[in-house]
C-alpha cells in the first residue's frame, strides 16, 4: 500500500486536488452513503461545487450479504439497477426479494438525507461522483447507471482507493476515472485509511446541511 489517509477528510482534500484542474465552472459532486458523502463534502468545498447525494444500496446474497448480486442506486427519479454474476446463486426470486427490501432502505435514507430538499439537477453539468473506495464497484456501477439517465455533460467517477480491477472496469462508462491509489495487493478499501469508522446518517445530514448552507451564501 503506498498513501494512507489519516480520515475521509483528508481523502476528500487530496481528492480535490488532483480534480481541480479539470473539472467545469459549474460542477456538481455526488457523494454515495454513507462514508462516500464524508469525502465529497470536502471535494465540494474545495470546487466551490453543489454537493448531493446519489442513493445506493448492494443487494447482497441471501446468507452471504458480503457478496454482492448487484445494486441498486436512485438518481432524480431514476432507479437503475446492476447484476453481477454472483446474483445467479440467489435465483431470481430471491433477488427480486432482496431488491424490494433494499429499495425500501433506500428510500427512507433519501427522505432522511434530502429533508425536502430536490435533488440538484445533473442535466447539462460536469458531474463527479464519489465514494470512500471501490471494492467490487457493484455500487459505484448502479450510481454511474443512474446518473448517466440525467444526461450529464460529462461523468466523473473520483474515489481515494480502489482495486484495479474495479477502476478499470469502470473506465469505458465514464469520462473519467480518478482513482489515488490502486495497489495490486488490494485486500480492502480500509487498508487505504488510519481511522475506517463507521459513518452514521447524522454525519451524512450534517454534511449535507452545511454544504446547502454555504450555497445559499
Amino acid at each position: 500500500m503506498g498513501r494512507r489517509f489519516a480520515d475521509r477528510r483528508e481523502a476528500g482534500r487530496a481528492l480535490a486536488v488532483a480534480l481541480r484542474d479539470d473539472v467545469g465552472r459549474d460542477p456538481v459532486v455526488l457523494g454515495l452513503p454513507r462514508g462516500g458523502v464524508v469525502v465529497a463534502a470536502e471535494v465540494a468545498a474545495a470546487l466551490g461545487a453543489r454537493l448531493d447525494v446519489v442513493l445506493v444500496r448492494k443487494l447482497g446474497l441471501p446468507g452471504q450479504p458480503e457478496l454482492a448480486m448487484g445494486a441498486i442506486a436512485a438518481a432524480g427519479d431514476a432507479v437503475e439497477t446492476v447484476r453481477t454474476p454472483v446474483a445467479v446463486r440467489g435465483g431470481g426470486a430471491a433477488f427480486a426479494d432482496v431488491r424490494e427490501r433494499e429499495l425500501t432502505e433506500l428510500r427512507r435514507r433519501e427522505r432522511a438525507y434530502r429533508t425536502g430538499h430536490e435533488p440538484v439537477p445533473l442535466a447539462g453539468r460536469d458531474v463527479v461522483v464519489v465514494d470512500d473506495g471501490l471494492a467490487t464497484g457493484a455500487t459505484m456501477r448502479a450510481a454511474v447507471a443512474a446518473v448517466r439517465r440525467q444526461a450529464p455533460a460529462s461523468l466523473t467517477v473520483a474515489v481515494p482507493v480502489g482495486s484495479p480491477r474495479a477502476c478499470d472496469e469502470l473506465r469505458p462508462d465514464v469520462d473519467r476515472v480518478v482513482c489515488l491509489e490502486s495497489p495490486r495487493s488490494f485486500r480492502a478499501v480500509g487498508q487505504a485509511y488510519r481511522d475506517f469508522a463507521a459513518t452514521e446518517d447524522a454525519e451524512v445530514v450534517s454534511a449535507l446541511d452545511t454544504a446547502r448552507a454555504r450555497d445559499r451564501r
